[in-house]
C-alpha cells in the first residue's frame, strides 16, 4: 500500500488501477463517496452500509480489548470501574458535540455499549478462572 494515504492504510485500504478503493477487510470494491458529494440514494446507501460495516468491526476491536481487560485485571471486583465508565462516556459525549452529532444519542448508546462490555468482560474472566 506504499504511497496509500495513511488514513486509508490504517482501514486496510488500498487503491486500484481504475481509482476505486479496495478495502481488505471486506473483499469488496468500495465505490463510496463522501457524504457531501452524494447526489443519489445509491451513493447514500452505499456510504451507510460502508460507514456500518465500519462500525461492526471497531466494535469487534473494542471487544478484543475488553478480552484483553480479562486477562489483565487481578480480580473480578476490577472488572467494574465505574470512574471510568463515567470517563469513557463523557468523552464520547464531548466527540459527539465535536462532530456536532446528537450527545443525547451518543450517551445512550454508550451507556448500553460500555454496560453490555462489562458483562461480556466478567464472562471472559470468569471463563479464565473457571467461576
Amino acid at each position: 500500500m506504499r504511497g496509500a494515504p495513511i488514513a486509508d492504510m490504517r482501514r486496510g485500504v488500498k487503491r486500484l488501477d481504475n481509482g476505486a478503493r479496495y478495502r481488505q477487510t471486506w473483499g469488496m470494491t468500495d465505490t463510496t463517496i463522501p457524504a457531501s458529494q452524494c447526489t443519489t440514494m445509491e451513493e447514500v446507501r452505499a456510504g451507510v452500509d460502508d460507514t456500518d460495516r465500519r462500525i461492526v468491526a471497531l466494535l469487534a476491536e473494542r471487544f478484543a480489548y475488553m478480552r484483553a481487560a480479562s486477562r489483565i485485571k487481578p480480580t473480578r471486583d476490577a472488572v467494574r470501574d465505574e470512574p471510568r465508565k463515567r470517563a469513557v462516556i463523557d468523552a464520547a459525549i464531548a466527540e459527539a458535540e465535536n462532530h456536532e452529532i446528537p450527545a443525547d444519542f451518543v450517551a445512550r448508546m454508550w451507556e448500553d455499549m460500555v454496560e453490555t462490555s462489562i458483562a461480556y468482560e466478567m464472562r471472559h474472566w470468569d471463563a479464565r478462572r473457571g467461576g
